[in-house]
């Protein structure tokens, strides 16, 4: 099994910054590609950024690219998301997720963690 634990979620004006946070316990060892989704209020989940854990390819929505910059810690199994020129339609509840699955995009999920509040105010 593999523990995903979110750090780093507020309250910040558009325009503002964001890093979240999100350390993986467990047998990481298994652990190919980490990811972060959203969820705003009413809507459904929404992939926001891939990377693999050994290369480092990335991958983005295309909403965020330019904005968010997903990177890897491996020696702290540490995966990051700083979030700049932040808007208030990115304003969702963002979940860290796991898989062995090595493709950057496709496929399921399987380790999810319990999720941090972003809230951008206009």
């Amino acid at each position: 099994q593999v523990q995903l634990v979110e750090s780093g979620g507020g309250l910040v004006q558009a325009g503002g910054s964001l890093r979240l946070s999100c350390a993986a316990s467990g047998r990481t060892f298994s652990i190919n590609t980490m990811g972060w989704f959203r969820q705003a209020p009413g809507k459904e989940r929404e992939f926001v950024a891939a990377i693999t854990w050994s290369g480092g390819s990335t991958s983005y929505k295309d909403s965020v690219k330019g904005r968010f910059t997903i990177s890897r810690d491996n020696a702290k199994n540490t995966v990051y998301l700083q979030m700049n020129s932040l808007k208030p339609e990115d304003t969702a509840i963002y979940y860290c997720a796991a898989r062995r699955d090595p493709r950057i995009v496709g496929g399921e999920y399987d380790y999810w963690g319990q999720g941090t509040q972003v809230t951008v105010s206009s």
